[in-house]
């Protein structure tokens, strides 16, 4: 184990300097990851049974301020919910208008740190390619200054030369993998909240037109 580690680190060192901005390449890719993997889930965003509640509330008249900003605080659907019923009593464009904006600052929230992936992604190869052209430069400079004598030093250096372009791909096919499913994920979420938003707006109005 000890010699397989000593191995990695000693293949690490030899990709030069580019190795170390590529190391934390991987080490946000990871962390971001991981956080968005756990913000993103369906029942902290759209917790199931919400929208019967509220409107249970509604019928009842029980939603009053105090529970209106517990439930602005309780989720990101709870968030569009309130602001849609907060401005409930100024008609139906109003109420669209405000769920809308609410909307949109929770799905900033649910694309936050994805962008980063894409970025890593199509930026990991780059500094993994660059890492190779400074390796190649370095191994035709061995040959001006030694000559093409010893065909295994050259091979050791080229191979060498490969190291970061071999880290960046590993890098970057993760990220984008990464990128795609959050990027999926968000989209289905947006469609549920958008769908659970409608079915507010549609039952209080038509629930006060029969009323009026």
């Amino acid at each position: 184990m000890d010699s397989l580690e000593y191995s990695v680190y000693q293949i690490f060192l030899s990709g030069g300097w580019l190795m170390w901005p590529l190391l934390i390449c991987s080490i946000v890719v990871v962390a971001i990851s991981i956080e968005r993997f756990i913000t993103l889930n369906a029942d902290r965003i759209i917790p199931s049974g919400l929208l019967a509640r509220v409107w249970q509330q509604l019928r009842n008249k029980e939603l009053s301020g105090e529970r209106l900003k517990e439930l602005r605080d309780s989720s990101p659907l709870g968030y569009i919910l309130a602001a849609g019923i907060s401005n409930s009593g100024h008609g139906r464009d109003i109420m669209k208008d405000s769920i809308e904006e609410a909307a949109g600052q929770v799905v900033h929230q649910l694309e936050r740190f994805i962008a980063i992936l894409s970025t890593i992604a199509n930026m990991a190869p780059l500094i993994g390619l660059l890492g190779t052209v400074f390796g190649m430069i370095q191994v035709f400079a061995d040959i001006v200054l030694y000559g093409t004598g010893n065909a295994a030093q050259l091979a050791g250096g080229i191979s060498q030369a490969l190291i970061t372009t071999a880290a960046g791909l590993t890098i970057a096919i993760p990220a984008m993998i990464s990128h795609r499913y959050f990027e999926r994920r968000v989209e289905s979420l947006v469609v549920e909240l958008e769908g659970q938003a409608t079915k507010l707006v549609d039952a209080m109005h038509s629930d006060s037109m029969r009323q009026s």
